[in-house]
């Protein structure tokens, strides 16, 4: 049975044992934000399986690029130079190299509109706190400013469930076990954190150009706090070596880490900046 009345009661209850958790709902513009975001995403999918065709095809045919890395401006010389007497051969070769620079293009064009938009208020200041942390470029930690929005609102223990990067846990009786990682949450930002735990595993001894640039855009706090998150999370992929832990587990674990560091950085921003949809 299910009416107004017992929903409001049920509520009523909730409410006087504290047991009701706020929500944000995003507005108009972080929505928005969030679409650009994710275009960009399924962008890069679309050029990852375009570039898969034509080096499957080339490969079914004996080619194979010996001239350095791949999808380099070498590489798509190299790509360019090859011809094939075939008609039907040719016209899909040539369709699918048409199609891989295509979607290189409309990748490079929402790159730039991200990188515009990064620059602007609110995302500014949370974006350039994040990248006083390696792994993460301007178009990652945009992503992670939109995807999570207002990060005031989690602490360091909740902002890894959140994003689904805790063991999940079999528990009956006395005994516990712990699975797989729950994987809840926004998949989007799990992933761009994933991705930029692996940075982590180089030795940080002294910062690089680059990161250097990026802490003189940023605050003091920032720049403090971001090169001890540096020199801690190598700390622990240390730690995971010296245990032959599996690298993909070890780097799940320091993505774990990794989402901490991000949400005590940007969550000091956003506290002197209070975060706006307007």
């Amino acid at each position: 049975m299910k009416t107004d009345a017992r929903d409001a009661e049920h509520l009523a209850r909730l409410a006087l044992l504290g047991q009701i958790t706020p929500v944000r709902v995003p507005g108009p513009a972080q929505e928005a934000a969030r679409d650009l975001v994710r275009a960009r995403e399924d962008v890069r999918s679309d050029l990852m399986r375009a570039r898969h065709r034509i080096s499957k095809l080339l490969l079914r045919h004996g080619l194979v690029y010996s001239g350095g890395h791949a999808w380099t401006a070498a590489h798509h010389t190299w790509l360019h130079r090859q011809r094939f007497d075939d008609p039907a051969l040719k016209a899909a070769y040539e369709a699918g190299l048409e199609m891989a620079e295509l979607t290189l293009d409309r990748r490079d064009r929402l790159d730039a509109k991200i990188t515009a938009m990064a620059a602007t208020e609110p995302y500014a200041p949370v974006v350039r706190a994040l990248m006083c942390l390696r792994g993460i470029s301007v178009l990652t930690a945009f992503g992670l400013a939109v995807e999570i929005g207002d990060w005031t609102r989690f602490t360091g223990s909740t902002i890894g469930p959140y994003l689904g990067l805790v063991p999940s846990v079999h528990s009956s009786g006395a005994s516990r076990s712990q699975g797989p990682i729950t994987k809840t949450g926004n998949a989007h930002a799990r992933r761009l954190l994933v991705e930029a735990a692996w940075h982590h595993r180089r030795p940080y001894n002294n910062a690089s150009r680059d990161m250097r640039a990026r802490w003189d855009a940023a605050d003091e706090a920032s720049r403090v706090r971001g090169h001890q998150g540096n020199h801690r999370l190598h700390h622990k992929w240390e730690q995971f070596e010296a245990r032959h832990k599996r690298r993909v587990i070890a780097n799940v674990a320091v993505a774990r880490a990794l989402a901490g560091w991000c949400w005590s950085l940007a969550a000091a921003v956003q506290r002197e900046q209070p975060w706006t949809d307007e």
